[in-house]
């Protein structure tokens, strides 16, 4: 990268990949993507510093739309690949993206501990509610009753409730963003990748193919802001009370926000500089003796 390269500011269309995106027309994903792209460009935040890590789902093709470093992992493992890139390198920001499946599905037993680790990541989970790729089963997140090619009499499950769940976890930055509200998801977005700590947005990103009840229709005529109701981010309790309100008032924006060490912070073998920038600590000779003993 030449110095002025480095010197320009970044614009949207600095973090468009070289792909186009091939979701269905309408997918409320397309809206992720682009809030996302525009996060970055308000944060100035180099090509090079940031990696998009994402696991299997409709969502999870998003690194491949996204001009940065990224890898697309497997179903359910996005989170630890990206806690090993974050470890490795905590100069980085890393941010993972993909479904209500992927996340609070297979991949539920590393969401959990990555939140109370408190890793420096930022996790943006695409929640359609329905199983999109694999054409309109119920996920984890579905309603009750709900009926879908997977539960044609109805859904028997209760569903996740991924921000109380954050909450209890110990994620210390818990959103909620919705598709059909962009600037405020570009602001959410922005403030999550920015705080130090496991940051959560969880937005709500209709899929008009195979999820006709939580519809964009259906989400205008719910969703709010909380800001407009003074509501306090460091307060537990209020977050909670916030989390559990969903029917036909489903607030959006900022639930919970404190600032703690994170697993980085605590780790002595983590501190100074990035573990990929420090040296190994050995000769070539000693590199050899050492390889020599398990060859």
């Amino acid at each position: 990268m030449t110095q002025a390269e480095a010197t320009a500011v970044l614009t949207l269309e600095d973090y468009k990949g070289h792909i186009e995106p091939d979701w269905c027309p309408g997918c409320g994903d397309f809206g992720v993507l682009k809030s996302l792209g525009q996060a970055a460009a308000e944060l100035q935040i180099q090509q090079k510093d940031i990696v998009i890590v994402s696991g299997i789902g409709c969502s999870s093709n998003l690194p491949g739309f996204f001009n940065s470093y990224a890898v697309h992992s497997i179903h359910g493992r996005a989170v630890p690949v990206a806690t090993g890139i974050c470890l490795a390198n905590k100069d980085l920001h890393v941010v993972i993206t993909g479904g209500d499946g992927d996340g609070y599905g297979i991949g539920m037993g590393h969401f959990v501990h990555a939140m109370r680790r408190n890793l420096n990541l930022t996790y943006i989970v695409m929640d359609n509610q329905i199983y999109g790729l694999t054409t309109g089963q119920c996920s984890p997140t579905s309603a009750m009753e709900m009926k879908s090619k997977s539960t044609p009499a109805g859904n028997i499950e209760e569903p996740i409730n991924p921000i109380t769940l954050g909450l209890v976890c110990g994620a210390t930055f818990i959103s909620r963003a919705y598709s059909g509200a962009p600037k405020q998801m570009t602001d959410t977005i922005a403030k999550a990748i920015k705080h130090k700590g496991f940051s959560l947005v969880d937005v709500f990103s209709p899929c008009v193919t195979y999820n006709k009840v939580n519809t964009y229709p259906w989400f205008r005529e719910r969703v709010y802001h909380m800001d407009k109701d003074g509501h306090d981010k460091t307060s537990f309790d209020g977050a909670m009370a916030k989390g559990f309100e969903f029917g036909d008032r489903i607030p959006l924006g900022i639930f919970y926000q404190v600032d703690k060490p994170t697993y980085e912070d605590r780790d002595l073998a983590l501190q100074g500089e990035a573990l990929v920038k420090q040296k190994v600590g050995m000769t070539n000779e000693q590199g050899r003796e050492l390889l020599g003993e398990y060859l």
